[in-house]
């Protein structure tokens, strides 16, 4: 029997959640991105051992002036991915509004914190323990460093979130 869950991606504008979603769904990285505006839709079959799942993946727009209608679109969400970009500190300031914003509907809305452009390695700022409190303080599901230049973790975020839905469901 074929499942359908609702993703939605949230993080701050720039973090990578467009071109994070353009690498899982088209398998290639885009190089030139515009801002979203709002949100924008992305599908993807998922199969998993015993079920294939059609994923309905929402990229909110992640600049201020957009945040106010967002909340009005996590309604029916099975989960979240929430994006910071681990080469701008300030990336992580406005995490506990994103929390806000995804669980309006749903306190207990399973999350997956992810880590962006771990390929910029020289460029890194983010230390691990500063993530680790934000994973602890809203109850994540898990953490995980991306790369969507590489490809590096992007299948297994997807994979982490849709069977930490399927384990909660």
């Amino acid at each position: 029997m074929k499942m359908f869950m609702k993703i939605i991606t949230a993080g701050d504008g720039g973090v990578g959640k467009t071109t994070l979603l353009y690498r899982y769904v088209k398998g290639k990285f885009l190089t030139d991105t515009k801002t979203t505006l709002g949100v924008e839709f992305f599908w993807k079959e998922f199969n998993t051992n015993d079920k294939l799942i059609d994923l309905q993946l929402w990229d909110f727009g992640g600049q201020q002036e957009f945040r106010h209608i967002l909340k009005s679109y996590v309604s029916g969400a099975n989960g979240a991915l929430l994006l910071f970009d681990l080469t701008v500190k300030s990336s992580l300031e406005h995490i506990e509004e994103w929390v806000d914003i995804c669980r309006e509907k749903d306190s207990k809305l399973p999350i997956l914190f992810l880590g962006t452009k771990l390929d910029l390695t020289s460029l890194i700022v983010v230390e691990d323990e500063d993530v680790i409190f934000f994973k602890e303080k809203y109850d994540f599901l898990d953490y995980l460093k991306v790369s969507s230049k590489t490809d590096e973790n992007v299948d297994l975020a997807f994979q982490l979130l849709v069977n930490g839905i399927i384990k909660n469901l």
